[in-house]
């Protein structure tokens, strides 16, 4: 079906000759054309397997969990690239970095969720005073603790491969920076210490590695390549790892996270508010992947991440939209829609919502946003978090961080409420279906 779907779709879009660059999210590959004009936009609509179009910076085309990862590698095989550093784009910027950043770790949601939902299991029942010396929860611990073992392997790995480096050389900065040796070592009259500077040391060490590797590549003669350009990359980063990298990477951990506890706490109900109402349109264009190294580095820190309930109440909000559209509308289309994405909205994917319903009826979408500021206000008034990520909704209910499950259920039900009466109230009119067959 993949095979397919992006055969089609290559043709609707002008042609491999017309892609200039394309990778993927969760739910949606992103494609940026050099004659955008080439697009058959309304045929790609019609394709099935595809559940919408957004026509932004990039053309984005809705398939769903799964399928927009299978679909986008075989548009790659077919195009001839072997992935995003095969890219033609040249674009720099914010935007850019966090595309970035976003296609490094959405290759290890998967194995986020998985080992999130574990650990969530074990905590929920911990919390229930279920004995921790039981060997059925040993063994659950030590699964879903696994994934967290070599993460900065992983990251490494994927950083490197991402910048048009080798990606084993990164993944050796991730195994460096996360060597339990450093903390038997001193250098400079201090002791070293494991894990400093988190996954943010990890990417910039892999990222010089990426560039450096190149560079000597391109003066070292091809019998030498092998043994040589990489002996020198491993070994010049390693240093730069140890000496400089890692205290720098702890300083910008530990001042994001720093930043990010003054704002919550002077802002208090407000700035969770804010956060969430704001979320969404980071996901419209794709930035929040961009957030999820902030996540990990405030989990290796104090344990659970504070901001991430905060910013899942704006899926809560979408769900209280879409129930009150079904309710107003007459539409049988529109209500069959809500049908369709709505169980999936609830378990916290809330982009078949966005971009099937309320995104493409307009003013739902804000008055989504608006409801998410309950939820979001109440999570940063009980100071809710969540001890892994990758799931939202109800989804996440067995990862709330210190047995808050009640404080984190009334959250999401004032998200629920707030985003269906602001738009039962003001988002919704009936000549808005119109807006679905445009």
């Amino acid at each position: 079906m993949s095979k397919i779907l992006a055969s089609q779709l290559l043709d609707l879009l002008g042609g491999t000759e017309n892609i200039d660059d394309i990778y993927n999210c969760m739910t949606r590959v992103r494609v940026t054309t050099k004659d955008r004009s080439r697009i058959d936009m309304e045929r790609v609509k019609e394709l099935e397997g595809v559940n919408g179009i957004v026509d932004d910076d990039e053309f984005q085309i809705i398939l769903g969990p799964g399928a927009a990862e299978k679909t986008r590698r075989e548009m790659e095989k077919q195009i001839g690239e072997t992935g995003p550093d095969g890219s033609a784009s040249k674009k720099k910027g914010v935007k850019y970095l966090l595309k970035k950043i976003g296609n490094i770790f959405i290759p290890l949601i998967p194995a986020l969720v998985a080992s999130g939902l574990i650990n969530g299991i074990v905590n929920f029942a911990v919390n229930s005073g279920v004995d921790t010396g039981l060997s059925w929860v040993q063994v659950m611990q030590l699964i879903g603790g696994a994934f967290f073992t070599i993460i900065g392997v992983l990251v490494g790995f994927n950083t490197a491969k991402e910048f048009g480096g080798t990606p084993a050389l990164g993944a050796i900065s991730g195994a460096l920076i996360f060597n339990p040796a450093l903390d038997e070592m001193e250098l400079f009259g201090e002791m070293l210490v494991s894990g400093r500077g988190g996954l943010f040391a990890v990417m910039m060490s892999a990222f010089l590695m990426a560039m450096l590797e190149q560079q000597i590549r391109k003066v070292v003669p091809n019998s030498l390549d092998l043994i040589v350009t990489s002996t020198i990359t491993v070994f010049v980063v390693g240093l730069i790892t140890v000496i400089g990298l890692q205290p720098v990477g702890a300083v910008l951990s530990e001042g994001i996270i720093v930043s990010i506890n003054w704002v919550l706490e002077v802002g208090g109900i407000f700035a969770g508010a804010v956060l969430a109402a704001v979320f969404l349109p980071l996901v419209l264009v794709g930035l929040h992947h961009g957030l999820t190294p902030i996540h990990l580095e405030y989990i290796q820190n104090i344990g659970y991440t504070p901001i991430f309930t905060i910013l899942g109440m704006a899926g809560a909000g979408q769900v209280g939209a879409a129930v009150a559209i079904y309710v107003k509308t007459k539409s049988k289309r529109l209500k069959n829609i809500i049908k369709g994405t709505l169980p999936v909205g609830f378990l916290g994917i809330g982009e078949p919502l966005l971009y099937g319903v309320t995104l493409p009826l307009g003013r739902p979408f804000l008055t989504a946003c608006l409801g998410a500021a309950f939820g979001g206000a109440y999570q940063a008034l009980m100071t809710t978090g969540a001890i892994n990520i990758g799931v939202s909704g109800i989804s996440l209910l067995p990862l709330i961080a210190d047995g808050k499950y009640i404080h984190y259920i009334i959250g999401l039900v004032l998200g629920y409420a707030g985003g269906f009466v602001f738009t039962y109230m003001f988002g919704f009119k009936e000549k808005m279906v119109e807006n679905l067959d445009r």
